[in-house]
C-alpha cells in the first residue's frame, strides 16, 4: 500500500516547518491566547510562507528569526471575509479546529502544498522538585 501523493507531500514539509515551529510555538501559543482573550477570534490562524504573503500580518520574518519560514498572524473570520474558507464550509472548519492551548493552527502556502496542519505545542518538561 503506498501513501497518497498529499500525504508524501506534507510529510516532506512537516520536518522543516516543525523544526522552525520548535523555535517559536511559545510566542505563536502566547499570540493565539491574546486574540481570544481579547474577543478578536476564537480561531487563531498562522500562515507560514517561504516567500511574502498577502494572508494575514507578518509576525515573525524567516530572516530576522533564522528559520525557512516566514509566520504571519491571522483569524478564520478574516478567512472566510477573503474568501479562503467559504461560508458553506465555515462550521466544517469549526468542528475540525483543535484548542488553541493544545494545538497550533496553521496554514501552510507553497507551491505544491497549501493547506491547514494543526501541530501540537511541545510540552514543557517539568522543573524536578529539589
Amino acid at each position: 500500500m503506498q501513501n497518497s501523493p498529499e500525504l508524501q507531500i506534507q510529510g516532506k514539509y512537516l520536518g522543516t516547518i516543525t523544526k522552525d515551529f520548535a523555535k517559536i510555538s511559545h510566542l505563536l501559543k502566547e499570540a493565539a491566547y491574546q486574540m481570544k482573550k481579547r474577543g478578536i477570534s476564537q480561531y487563531p490562524i498562522f500562515p507560514i510562507c517561504k516567500e511574502k504573503l498577502k494572508v494575514g500580518k507578518l509576525l515573525l520574518d524567516k530572516e530576522e528569526i533564522g528559520s525557512e519560514w516566514n509566520f504571519y498572524i491571522s483569524y478564520a473570520e478574516i478567512f472566510r471575509q477573503q474568501g479562503l474558507i467559504t461560508d458553506e464550509h465555515f462550521s466544517d472548519f469549526e468542528q475540525v479546529y483543535k484548542p488553541i492551548d493544545e494545538y497550533c493552527c496553521l496554514f501552510v502556502v507553497d507551491k505544491e502544498f497549501i493547506n491547514f496542519v494543526f501541530l501540537p505545542y511541545p510540552h514543557d518538561e517539568e522543573e524536578p522538585l529539589a
